[in-house]
């Protein structure tokens, strides 16, 4: 043990005043998502003590009454008492914004979180947070709530007691119960996927560590246990499971520049993409940062200097460019450091200028030898072709992308009699719908406004991206009219600040046609256009399947439980309509239910997890048929009683 954890570690910033007024100010929303916040940073504390060698095993249960537990096996808060508050280390750090171990380096010497934020938000947002703490053959016990005072005001997260020792114990750790405060959320319903999903991550990123979730609230109780060896590699493996390697086992290598720590796994597969997934002390960094130009500048580097070493590349050609290196790469990069500076909106980019060059060092030493080791020239020889090979695809894609500049020239003149652009000029307020079909794109333009609304229609089913080369994707008309009309460009040219509509939404119809088409659009926004994901402007229209008439009185309905509220408030003699299209809609019902600002329900899509995100796309869209069907068997909702909910209702 480098230092020992005592409570002279903790310092305090400043008291927890606030956090109940805005909670958005520290876990973004007091939605679902918030909710999961709270259970993350409690986490993200067991998950520092294993980062550190202290832990290695972790388990959360989530209880029938939505209060939740996490229970570590690392050094345990301390218990003395805290010499400048006077009371303990348990209660200065769930009491005191800003106290905890992780303000100076030696406590921790990598952690993730809220830095000693977390804590103490968890239980100013929660009903009552338990904590338990097992060190130095002693339990120990401490209980907070959430009180209410003569004025009615509540006064969060005090102290019911102060800290006591109930037994002595053989274990070592912490334990976190707490109950999040439906005053705050708008629900305290966690989900189980959710968590699995982001412990199994967790698991990934610190290998070895046992990573266990138990749910009680379900009739069986269901129970899920992570644990990988193997680390970064099968996290590889587990991303390119459904894909076809060229290669195994992943290459996977570490070490360490400038006080920073740098683990990489990468594989190539058979596909097109390249799907780089970062990580700074178990953080995703779904927007990239300094780390990832690190790796790609290494990778490109070191590369090229191996095909010019052994002759893949002549004198006189050029170096091969970085894309052509990455095409179908998955490749997980993982940093520990001890100060992280985040950039952009959501603060998952990474801005440290240390960590680029801490990454092409590193790169570059471990990479460049394993190449040039002749139990690995399989490997590289796969690697080299299949560059060689890309940069050929690029340049033709480079030539098909100067012809249709050169089309493009007179004002979009492609798109002239498909687009129905609008006349507004702050792209900031304009939209571009992306409407299934002529039928429903002719009502969409009746029925827009034209100020500010742009119609294109798809006159066809477009191609499967996942599937094909970037120049067969530029060759089909649906896809080359998309990029015209949004006008950011594609893949390496793609260029945010040429954005021409603040909201792309597509607008398909309600059946198993429109939702392939909705896949497909946006499968090729992800892999070609997927900082438009990111930065929130791709949106799906949701269109009603149902209206429900009485008289004059109309009402929209857009899912089955809707249509049932909607029969049951009008009374008898009422009429339905089911719609199978959006082109069975007149322009003022099109107007009405899906496309004005004031009455329309949008989805806007997001990447929480962009790994998950990842292997879905692959499940989805790819080719192993098989896995597609187990997905679709175990997630999908075939809704058998609607048929004969909707023919009872009719009579």
């Amino acid at each position: 043990m480098a230092s020992d954890y005592t409570v002279d570690k903790i310092k305090i910033m400043e008291g927890l005043d606030a956090v109940r007024i805005r909670p958005g100010m520290y876990i973004g929303t007091t939605g679902q998502r918030g909710l999961h916040h709270l259970l993350w940073e409690i986490i993200d504390n067991a998950i520092d003590e294993a980062a550190n060698g202290y832990a290695n095993e972790i388990a959360v249960t989530l209880h029938r009454n939505h209060s939740v537990t996490v229970v570590d096996n690392g050094r345990g808060i301390p218990v003395q008492i805290h010499e400048k508050m006077g009371v303990s280390g348990v209660e200065v750090v769930f009491t005191q914004l800003h106290a905890g171990g992780k303000f100076g380096n030696d406590s921790y010497g990598y952690s993730g979180g809220l830095h000693g934020v977390g804590a103490s938000v968890v239980n100013a947002l929660s009903e009552w947070l338990e904590v338990e703490v097992a060190t130095d053959g002693r339990l120990y016990r401490m209980r907070f709530a959430s009180q209410e005072d003569a004025t009615g005001k509540i006064i969060s997260g005090k102290s019911v007691a102060p800290l006591e020792e109930v037994s002595r114990t053989r274990r070592q750790g912490t334990s976190v119960t707490f109950l999040p405060d439906s005053r705050v959320f708008e629900t305290i319903e966690m989900s189980y996927d959710v968590i699995s999903k982001r412990i199994r991550e967790l698991a990934y990123l610190n290998r070895g560590t046992k990573m266990t979730l138990l749910d009680e609230r379900a009739g069986q109780p269901k129970k899920v246990e992570y644990q990988f060896n193997g680390g970064l590699s099968d996290f590889v493996n587990y991303l390119n499971g459904d894909k076809t390697p060229l290669y195994q086992p992943p290459i996977h290598f570490s070490g360490s520049s400038g006080g920073i720590l740098v683990e990489v796994a990468l594989q190539h597969n058979d596909g097109y993409a390249d799907n780089i997934f970062s990580y700074v002390n178990n953080i995703p960094t779904t927007e990239g940062g300094t780390h990832e130009t690190g790796l790609k500048a290494a990778l490109t580097k070191v590369l090229n200097d191996y095909c010019r070493k052994t002759g893949y590349l002549k004198d006189k050609d050029a170096p091969l460019a970085g894309e052509d290196f990455r095409e179908g790469i998955t490749a997980v990069l993982s940093l520990k450091m001890r100060t992280i500076q985040f950039e952009g909106q959501t603060k998952t980019k990474l801005g440290n200028t240390e960590a680029r060059p801490a990454v092409e060092s590193v790169v570059t030493e471990q990479l460049t030898p394993y190449l040039e080791d002749l139990k690995h020239g399989e490997v590289a020889t796969i690697i080299a072709e299949k560059a060689v090979k890309a940069a050929r695809v690029r340049e033709a894609a480079r030539k098909a992308k100067a012809t249709a500049r050169e089309k493009n020239k007179l004002e979009n003149a492609p798109l002239v009699g498909k687009l129905s652009s609008c006349s507004g000029r702050d792209y900031s307020k304009n939209e571009l719908f992306i409407v299934e079909g002529d039928s429903a794109g002719g009502s969409a333009k009746q029925g827009r406004d034209r100020k500010f609304q742009a119609i294109l229609p798809l006159r066809g089913k477009p191609l499967n991206v996942e599937k094909k080369r970037i120049d067969q994707v530029l060759q089909n008309e649906e896809f080359r009219s998309i990029i015209t009309a949004v006008g950011t460009g594609i893949g390496e040219d793609f260029d945010i600040s040429s954005l021409k509509y603040d909201k792309i939404i597509i607008l398909s119809d309600a059946d198993q046609d429109g939702a392939h088409i909705r896949a497909i659009l946006l499968t090729f926004f992800y892999r070609y256009m997927k900082e438009l994901v990111t930065d929130g402007h791709v949106y799906i229209g949701l269109s009603p399947l149902y209206k429900v008439q009485k008289d004059t009185k109309r009402i929209y309905c857009y899912d089955d439980e809707e249509l049932r509220a909607a029969t049951k408030s009008v009374g008898k003699g009422y009429t339905i309509q089911r719609y199978k299209g959006l082109g069975e809609m007149n322009p003022e019902q099109l107007w009405e239910t899906t496309m004005s600002p004031d009455g329309r329900a949008l989805i806007r899509v997001t990447i929480e997890d962009a790994a998950d995100v990842e292997h879905l796309v692959t499940v989805l869209m790819g080719d192993k048929v098989q896995s597609r069907k187990e997905y679709i068997f175990e997630n999908a909702n075939f809704n058998k009683n609607n048929s004969d909910m909707f023919e009872k209702l009719k009579d």
